[in-house]
């Protein structure tokens, strides 16, 4: 009894406060077969039930906790063999066996179930950190300009994806990207990197938008020869369509050069208005298809207007009966609030509209001209 006592101890110590409610089901069931067990004749024999326990735990808990389970069970058995003076026997003896036995692949199991929780918490940091590096969120201040962005993935498990956006401060004003690659996995992310290096890079030294473009487009380096087909697939199925921004700080004027992307919106005094370009480009990565030719549409942007950008995930998200996630009413309500809060009450409605959960990743920034800036 001191043995269990002690075992028993260790159990709850052992536990974390998760565990430690949960570890009360395979501690009940071994007491519970084990004074069934006594108390019925030795004939009737419950002992091969308590292998339940050690599995049990092994569903919630780590090996340590498992292997302690596993021990008590084992004791149970062998305390119940001692009491029906069974514990010599062929019977007995196999049913502690076999109960070890079972008791130390539980073991082994969660061993093996705790190293690739470890590794994919691993995982799952660098991802954060690489998000952190490649997605950084853009300055809440940048001239006379006030920005806020959101991201939100498919998947809750998701760090990265192909949507992307940037802000770079230029002698002249600021310059946005907002975009979406279309490959899949880490092609796609490779491609959101590459992208976002080169539009970091090349917004300060282009000093016009179109060769701005041509720099991005230049980038992808997708236009090489490619021979064997799965390199041609690879070729059709990856490009980033995207949207570069041009806010002066001498006027209060944008200019948008749009790459197969949605068109961005302008808020002002209680309308939504779409800023659709004359000449849209096609997608970074086939400008090799064509010539294509990076022809600006310039927009009034003046005090207390504000700039929406986002990617397909927002408009295409749909609710249970089908329908898309109506972007123009929801940000006509804007009542002057800033950018942040704006995009705050623009992700709940996008979230409780497909309710909790996304089928494509989603991208936005909310950029407002400061009164008197």
């Amino acid at each position: 009894m001191k043995f269990l006592k002690g075992l028993l101890y260790r159990l709850l110590n052992l536990s974390s406060s998760d565990s430690r409610k949960l570890i009360a089901v395979p501690l009940t069931m071994i007491v519970v077969i084990m004074v069934a067990d006594i108390l019925t004749p030795p004939s009737v024999h419950f002992g091969p039930l308590l292998v339940a326990a050690p599995a049990i735990t092994a569903s919630f808990a780590g090996p340590r906790l498992t292997a302690a389970i596993g021990a008590l069970a084992i004791a149970a058995e062998v305390l119940v063999g001692m009491h029906d003076r069974l514990l010599e026997t062929p019977n007995v003896q196999a049913g502690l066996g076999g109960l070890t036995l079972v008791s130390l692949f539980l073991v082994l199991f969660s061993l093996v179930r705790d190293r690739q929780r470890r590794e994919l918490t691993q995982v799952r940091s660098m991802a954060a950190a690489v998000q952190t590096a490649l997605l950084r969120p853009v300055p809440e201040r940048l001239g006379p300009l006030h920005l806020a962005s959101a991201y939100l993935a498919a998947e809750a498990e998701a760090q990265i994806g192909g949507d992307i956006y940037a802000a770079v401060r230029t002698p002249h004003g600021t310059r946005l990207i907002i975009g979406d690659a279309r490959g899949k996995g880490l092609p796609a992310i490779s491609e959101a990197a590459a992208l976002l290096g080169a539009f970091r890079e090349a917004a300060r030294r282009s000093p016009e938008l179109p060769d701005l473009v041509a720099d991005l487009e230049d980038s992808f380096d997708l236009t090489q020869s490619q021979s064997d087909a799965a390199a041609e697939e690879v070729y059709v199925e990856s490009f980033v369509t995207a949207a570069i921004v041009d806010i002066s700080d001498e006027r209060p004027a944008l200019s948008i050069v749009s790459c197969g992307h949605p068109p961005p919106l302008l808020l002002r005094a209680g309308r939504v208005i779409s800023l659709d370009v004359n000449r849209p480009a096609p997608p970074l990565g086939l400008g090799g298809l064509c010539e294509p030719q990076y022809v600006p549409t310039d927009f009034s942007f003046g005090e207390d207007d504000l700039l929406l950008l986002y990617t397909d995930g927002v408009i295409e998200a749909r609710d249970a009966k089908g329908a898309f996630f109506p972007l123009e009413r929801k940000a006509a309500r804007w009542t002057g609030e800033q950018p942040a809060a704006l995009l705050k009450g623009l992700c709940d409605d996008l979230l409780q509209h497909v309710g909790g959960r996304l089928g494509d990743d989603a991208a936005l920034i909310a950029i407002r001209r400061i009164a008197g800036a």
